[in-house]
């Protein structure tokens, strides 16, 4: 069997008792790649291929288009901007010992702290305030540019239809986007007050998103797709169900609806916080899964499993805490969780965001070798 076939029959339910580990969501801070250097670690594991190939992770791949957020740290790490092209030029405005105030590549004013790169950063300042202002920026959405897909794409897409991993597609965002273009704050108030205007914008970025997609279809069939959206906190959510319903449902259902159409019926999306409630909602909007799943958010999905049954795919939620404390955590977290998991299938099981720096090589490596005994990795 296939990585690609093992992927999709877990992700249907069809295969039970095996391990996936897909190498698309494990997630770690560079930081933490840099402490298992010095703790023996291979310099080479900074590098995302040698790294995946080394903790013995599955391929997956998603294709280099410029459709979704764009991760411009290390190690996929910050700082993100939206899918802009040309990104808004890095200005520095003020700067001290310790901090930083600039205009970042997506055009929004915030503060930096120097000696901790990968820190969320204070916003000040968005580029969104009005129509006028979002007119200026949807020309850097533009779905035409010839950069948004990458060089060589007619002897990329004859390696890809060979492939015998699985292949994904990002599909872009609702609510994430307008969040780092808006603001939080400013875009839940945006709903009350101004919300033709965040149908337009919507409505771009649905447009946006189905030409590139259109496009990628015409010569690649996909195994998955993701959206991103980062719509909780740790209590819940951060929109209502009818601001849900009124103002991102209409929008991923022409996105899953072409895509089903297509034949990819593995639909995710990677939201961080408390997305219980979401779930049902996503699901109505033709999503079947999600990462990462996060258990400080309150979020187990043992639970979730019992609730949604086979409505929903699981990924992540391998608690980072455990990783920090030891074997014993580890064991205990494994023990819980992934014997269960994996016997009902549609579980891949990752740790549930960025593994931090607190956690050493030794611990990590514990994991991954304890995980593989846990289930079958053929």
């Amino acid at each position: 069997m296939t990585a690609r076939e093992r992927f999709l029959k877990i992700a249907h339910f069809e295969l039970t008792d095996e391990l996936f580990l897909s190498s698309y969501h494990q997630w770690f801070w560079y930081a933490a790649l840099e402490r298992w250097v010095k703790e023996g670690a291979p310099e080479r594991i900074l590098q995302e291929d040698y790294r995946a190939e080394y903790f013995g992770f599955d391929r997956v791949e998603v294709i280099p288009i410029i459709s979704d957020m764009l991760c411009l740290g290390k190690s996929f790490g910050p700082p993100y901007a939206p899918p802009f092209l040309p990104l808004f030029e890095r200005k520095i405005l003020e700067e001290d010992e310790r901090h930083r105030v600039v205009i970042d590549e997506g055009g929004r004013k915030i503060l930096e702290y120097k000696e901790q790169p990968e820190r969320m950063p204070q916003w000040l300042e968005f580029p969104v305030k009005t129509k006028k202002d979002w007119n200026m920026i949807k020309r850097r959405l533009d779905p035409d540019s010839p950069e948004r897909f990458p060089a060589w794409w007619e002897d990329r897409v004859k390696c890809w239809r060979k492939r015998d991993y699985p292949l994904g597609i990002a599909v872009g965002s609702f609510f994430g986007f307008l969040r780092e273009i808006v603001g939080l704050e400013n875009l839940c108030v945006m709903y009350y007050d101004n919300p033709g205007l965040i149908h337009q914008m919507n409505e771009w970025i649905e447009y946006f998103e189905l030409k590139m997609l259109k496009r990628a279809l015409v010569d690649l069939q996909f195994d998955f797709a993701c959206f991103w959206e980062d719509m909780a906190y740790n209590k819940g959510s951060l929109i209502s169900p009818k601001i849900f319903r009124e103002f991102m449902m209409p929008y991923y259902n022409k996105i899953t609806d072409l895509l089903r159409s297509h034949g990819t019926d593995v639909i995710l999306v990677d939201s961080d916080g408390n997305t219980e409630e979401l779930i049902p909602l996503w699901i109505e909007s033709g999503i079947n899964g999600q990462f990462p799943l996060e258990v400080t958010a309150g979020i187990d999905a043992v639970r979730l499993r019992k609730k949604f049954g086979k409505d929903f795919i699981l990924i992540g939620n391998m608690d980072k805490r455990a990783l920090i404390k030891g074997k014993q955590a580890i064991d205990e977290e494994l023990k819980r969780k992934v014997s269960y998991l994996i016997s009902q299938g549609g579980y891949f099981p990752a740790v549930d965001h960025f593994t931090p720096p607190e956690v050493t090589f030794q611990n990590y490596m514990y994991f991954i070798e304890s995980l593989k005994k846990t289930g079958s990795c053929s």
